[in-house]
């Protein structure tokens, strides 16, 4: 029997079940280090569920020193026997997750039949594509810094219920009414306002039409899925895109994705009860990065700003652009760790710092003569905000690349150790490394208690 398998009968209520299901979310601005650590534990898991965000999200696995980047697909795709669902609450460039899947499959990998699509995921058009683009060379110099490829619109659609869903896509019998609807608005924003060209119907019908054919095997009730999966005992693994601090209500407002990555999206995203959520392992470097505009307080511009962006090879798994870097920020991290209910939390990249003398961490905000010991909302009172730092001693001349925890330099735990204090909450995961197996599990988030 496959491991997470209950042996109960099907007329055993949920409830019944003890809820080891695991949410990963991204605890500062995205870019943790998340498909990583979604590909290792799903050796524990039997479905790996996507529940928000779009193709604006890279998740870089390195496994035996090959590299897989995934925009769409979850993370568990390369485990052979994982079911991988995406959820209602993801944006869909239908035309983006095929050449995945190619991809995938070109290597030998099956994919397709592996893979479940809700109906109800909202379609990333061209009109939304040139819509973002448009929107960006308009702002010049106050550009949120979008991945320019129709988030952002494909969200307001879906929230204006004038959208195209993939249930639209695979019903050609009415796709070119709705379709012709909506670029008769977006084609008049595009040529009167943007002064752009407009998106033609006919080359759109036809694109969509043929990606439906192709999608359409894949398009299952996931909502369904996964009631029936609980009622099983089946171990289900929520992976959410970009970070909390990107969060639409909750993070850097303007300077956000267009969706709710905290936790409680995971219920709304892929249609379970909250009560199904289970453990939440936040992803956080052991430093702090952010891509594209935004109030970031600990940035470094310095020599070590310099260094963690080496180190580190800080650069955009989607885009390629490069990360700002900078100090640990725990005022922004005890906001992010409230709002998820982080049960653990993943510390990434702690090598990075093998090559500093000293470590600081943000323990506070200072800001127009008050204290901050957890960030403010938005961005405008974030960006007068300046960081009161705690020094550490760092661990210059030893490795944390090791095997076992006790292994890692004095310096080193000491410091994972003041992480956790400042934040109140446990670390579980501590990655060393970019490949799987450097990855010090020192407690199975799957078997809390």
């Amino acid at each position: 029997m496959h491991r997470g398998i209950s042996n109960n009968s099907d007329n055993t209520s949920i409830s019944e079940h003890m809820t080891n299901n695991v949410v990963v979310i991204g605890a500062q601005w995205g870019d943790e280090g998340k498909g990583k650590v979604v590909d290792l534990l799903t050796e524990r898991a039997d479905i790996v569920v996507r529940f928000q965000g779009g193709h604006n999200a890279g998740h870089t696995l390195v496994i035996d020193g090959h590299k897989t980047v995934l925009h769409l697909i979850p993370s568990g795709i390369l485990h052979h026997f994982v079911r991988c669902l995406i959820g209602n609450g993801v944006v869909l460039s239908a035309e983006a997750l095929l050449k995945e899947i190619d991809t995938l499959e070109a290597t030998g990998l099956e994919v397709t039949s592996r893979i479940g699509i809700s109906p109800s995921c909202p379609l990333i058009l061209p009109c939304h594509v040139a819509l973002d683009q448009a929107r960006e060379r308009r702002r010049g110099k106050q550009a949120i810094g979008t991945t320019g490829r129709g988030i952002g619109p494909a969200y307001e659609d879906k929230a204006s219920r004038r959208g195209l869903r993939v249930a639209d896509m695979i019903n050609p019998d009415s796709l070119r009414g709705k379709l012709e609807e909506l670029l008769d608005f977006h084609n008049f924003v595009l040529r009167n306002y943007f002064d752009e060209s407009p998106v033609d119907l006919e080359a759109a019908v036809d694109e969509i039409t043929a990606q439906g054919e192709r999608i359409a095997p894949m398009v299952v009730d996931v909502a369904e899925e996964l009631f029936q999966a609980s009622r099983q005992g089946k171990v289900i693994l929520f992976e959410g895109a970009q970070g909390m601090l990107l969060d639409v209500d909750h993070g850097t407002y303007p300077f956000v994705t267009s969706s709710n990555t905290v936790a409680g999206a995971a219920a709304s995203g892929s249609g379970v009860g909250p009560d199904q959520l289970g453990h939440v392992l936040g992803i956080t470097k052991a430093y702090t990065t952010r891509v594209g505009g935004g109030p970031f307080p600990t940035e470094l511009f310095d020599d070590v700003g310099a260094l963690l962006a080496e180190r580190g090879h800080e650069f955009g798994a989607t885009t390629g652009r490069p990360r700002r870097c900078g100090w640990f920020d725990a005022v922004s991290m005890r906001r992010s760790a409230r709002v998820n209910g982080l049960t653990s939390l993943c510390i990434t990249k702690l090598d990075v710092l093998d090559a500093l003398d000293e470590i600081k961490i943000c323990t506070a905000y200072q800001c127009d003569g008050d204290t901050y010991d957890v960030s403010p909302a938005g961005a405008e009172q974030m960006a007068r905000c300046q960081p009161v730092y705690e020094t550490l001693p760092g661990w210059k001349g030893s490795e944390t690349r090791v095997a076992r925890f006790d292994d890692l330099p004095e310096n080193a735990r000491r410091y994972l150790q003041r992480l956790s204090e400042l934040l109140d909450v446990e670390v579980s995961i501590v990655s060393v490394g970019a490949d799987r197996s450097d990855t010090l599990v020192l407690r199975d988030p799957f078997q809390w208690s």
